[in-house]
């Protein structure tokens, strides 16, 4: 049964101590997200010199722990973000940033189009996004389907969803319909942005740990397990990914 969770509750910025409590009580996700944010540094460290890190959708993380220049925003009025803006409107002028960050965000954005647009414009030529995103993959596709609160629908034709909230409103199969199923419409409508790299992840791990949820089945002395279990999953075949990095670079 999907879990029941009120739109007002996901949408409103008191839920910030909540999350910080569970990441901070939950050592496997901890990891999880120590894991994200290197990922982050690392896609930092390949953008250019010149402009901003930012991370789009910051919530109630600690990418401040591990990268503490980078700017944080949420178009939640979270505490302790930089920014709060919507990712269609950023806040920024063109051709000032160096990298834009998101973890779990792109399937919130109820306009993805205008989103990319808004990178091409706010980001300096050679400037990259990272987005750790849902992947329709053969074990998320049910999970997805039956156990989330969140939409999973494969057939919609458009990018774009009509939303009541940034938070509760999703559609978990959007990053897998706009960089798999209508790729070439991508590369058509964005050519300034090159797509260098998609690689399904995290088979099991994110699940094990609970997510946001209160509970876990996944101690901390078992992290590197999972972790080792999921590359080989991965080997055995991408589609077992729950969840894809994608990477994408402004000419």
């Amino acid at each position: 049964m999907k879990e029941l969770t009120t739109a007002i509750d996901l949408n409103s910025p008191e839920r910030f101590h909540e999350i910080r409590s569970t990441l901070e009580k939950k050592a496997s996700l901890r990891s999880l997200y120590l894991e994200v944010y290197q990922k982050y540094a690392a896609c930092i460290a390949r953008s250019p010199l010149e402009g901003l890190a930012l991370e789009i959708g910051s919530g109630a993380g600690f990418v401040k722990d591990i990268i503490p220049q980078i700017i944080t925003s949420d178009v939640v009025s979270y505490p302790k973000v930089d920014r709060v803006m919507d990712a269609t409107h950023l806040d920024f002028p063109d051709n000032s940033l160096s990298c834009i960050c998101m973890f779990n965000v792109l399937h919130h954005i109820p306009n993805t189009p205008a989103f990319f647009k808004e990178a091409i414009r706010c980001l300096v030529p050679g400037g990259r996004v990272f987005m750790l995103e849902p992947y329709a993959g053969w074990i998320s596709s049910w999970v997805f389907r039956y156990l989330h609160h969140e939409d999973f629908d494969k057939n919609v034709e458009a990018w774009e969803f009509r939303s009541k909230g940034p938070v509760s409103d999703a559609n978990n199969a959007l990053p897998s319909i706009i960089f798999e199923r209508d790729l070439e419409k991508f590369h058509k409508e964005f050519p300034e942005l090159s797509i260098v790299r998609f690689e399904p992840q995290m088979p099991l791990r994110y699940w094990l740990t609970g997510g946001l949820q209160k509970w876990t089945v996944l101690p901390q002395w078992a992290y590197g397990l999972s972790c080792w279990l999921d590359k080989k999953l991965i080997q055995i075949s991408p589609r077992l990914g729950s969840f894809v990095d994608i990477e994408l670079v402004k000419s």
